[in-house]
C-alpha cells in the first residue's frame, strides 16, 4: 500500500498518512508527558479497539501480565502503585500500560481502575506492528517518548527511595537516641547521685532481673553503716559528711567482682551482694571493708582537718537465693545490729541456722 494513502482501521477511523503524522507528533511532543499528541492519539486510536468501563472497573492488578496498552479517550483511570506510594490518576489523551505492548507478557506494575466511567483504546501487538511499517517517523517518537518514561519513573523510584531512606535512617537515629535517652533516665532511677553506687531501687531490679535469668542458690549480703556519722555531719558539716559516703562507695566499688552489687541502701547505710557458696568467702569481703576503712583512718590520724571517712560496722550473712529480700536483710542486720552493740568498727557474723539477736 501507498505510505501516502490513507488507510480504514480496526476503530473505523482513517488512518492519516505517515508524512503528516510524524511531522506533527515530533513537532508537539513533550517526551516527558503522557498526553499524546492529537496526530499521535489519532494514529493509535485509529488502530485500536474501542472499549468502555464503567465506573469501579479493574483493567488489570499488579503482577498481571499484560501484552496492550490503553489510550483514554475519556473519563479517568487510576494507577495504583501499592507499597504506599502516590496513587496516578490519567485523563484523556494520556496513555499507559505501554511495557505490556513493547514487551510482552510484561508484569505489570500498579493495578488500573476506572475512576469514571470511559472510553478507553486498546492496542495489541499486531496493531503496533502494523504501525511500525506504515508509519515510522511517529512509532519512533512514540518509543523515544515510552523510554523517556520509563527513565523518568526509574529516577522518580530512585528518589523515593532515597528518600525513604533517608526517612528510615532519621527514624532509626531518633529511636536510638530515645532508647538512649530512656536507658540514661533508666540508670539515673537505679543509680544514687551522690555515690554513682546502685540505690535501693536498683538493687531490687536487679535482684529481680537475676531470679528472672537464675542466680545462685546461695549468696553473701553484707550490710555496711557508718559509726557516729551524725557526729561527722554535726562537727563539719554535710559536705564533709558526704565525702565521707563516697569514700566508702570507693571501697565497695573496689571490692566488687562482675557478679556482684554495691548499694546504696539509704542514709549511712550501705550494702554488698556478693557471688558466695561459704562463710569464709563472704568474710572475706567484710574483713576487707573493714581493714580498709581502718587504713583510711590511720592516714587520717593525727590531723586536725575533716576527715575523709569514719569507722564503719558490718553485718555479714550467707542467704538463700530463693528467699526474699527481707529475708535476707533480716540476717545480715542481726550481725550488723550485733557489731554495734559492741563499739562498731568490725565484722559480725549471722549464720541462718541460728536464732535472729
Amino acid at each position: 500500500m501507498n505510505r501516502g494513502t490513507a488507510v480504514i482501521a480496526k476503530s473505523g477511523r482513517p488512518v492519516r498518512s505517515a508524512t503528516s503524522a510524524a511531522s506533527d507528533a515530533l513537532r508537539g511532543a513533550d517526551l516527558s508527558s503522557s498526553v499524546l499528541t492529537s496526530g499521535e492519539f489519532e494514529l493509535f486510536a485509529a488502530v485500536g479497539r474501542l472499549r468502555d468501563v464503567k465506573a469501579g472497573e479493574t483493567l488489570f492488578l499488579r503482577g498481571d501480565l499484560g501484552t496492550s496498552m490503553f489510550l483514554i479517550e475519556r473519563g479517568e483511570i487510576e494507577l495504583d502503585f501499592g507499597d504506599d506510594l502516590q496513587v496516578k490518576r490519567l485523563g484523556p489523551n494520556e496513555f499507559f500500560g505501554e511495557l505490556g505492548l513493547l514487551i510482552g507478557n510484561h508484569a505489570r506494575s500498579a493495578s488500573a481502575v476506572a475512576s469514571v466511567d470511559s472510553t478507553l483504546f486498546e492496542l495489541h501487538h499486531q496493531e503496533f506492528e502494523a504501525l511500525v511499517d506504515q508509519d515510522p517517523g511517529v512509532v519512533s517518537c512514540f518509543l523515544r517518548r515510552a523510554i523517556m518514561r520509563v527513565v523518568l519513573n526509574e529516577q522518580a523510584l530512585t528518589r523515593r527511595l532515597r528518600r525513604r531512606n533517608h526517612d528510615l535512617q532519621a527514624a532509626l537515629d531518633s529511636l536510638h537516641a530515645t532508647t538512649h535517652q530512656l536507658n540514661q533516665t533508666e540508670e539515673l532511677v537505679r543509680t544514687d547521685e551522690l555515690t554513682g553506687l546502685y540505690n535501693r531501687r536498683g538493687l531490687m531490679l536487679h535482684l529481680q532481673e537475676c531470679r528472672a535469668i537464675g542466680m545462685p542458690s546461695t549468696m553473701g549480703l553484707v550490710i555496711v553503716d557508718c559509726d557516729r556519722f551524725k557526729q561527722v555531719n554535726d562537727q563539719y558539716g554535710h559536705l564533709v559528711g558526704d565525702r565521707v559516703l563516697q569514700s566508702i562507695a570507693s571501697i565497695l566499688r573496689a571490692v566488687v567482682g562482675p557478679d556482684d552489687i554495691a548499694c546504696r541502701l539509704g542514709g549511712d547505710e550501705f550494702c554488698l551482694v556478693v557471688k558466695a557458696e561459704s562463710e569464709d568467702e563472704v568474710l572475706r569481703f567484710a574483713h576487707y571493708i573493714v581493714r580498709t576503712a581502718q587504713g583510711l583512718l590511720e592516714l587520717d590520724d593525727g590531723h586536725d582537718e575533716a576527715p575523709i571517712i569514719c569507722p564503719i560496722s558490718v553485718g555479714a550473712s550467707l542467704v538463700d537465693a530463693h528467699q526474699d529480700w527481707n529475708a535476707w536483710y533480716a540476717l545480715a542486720d542481726a550481725a550488723l545490729y550485733r557489731a554495734k552493740r559492741l563499739g562498731g568498727d568490725r565484722v559480725e557474723w549471722q549464720d541462718a541456722s541460728e536464732p535472729l539477736s
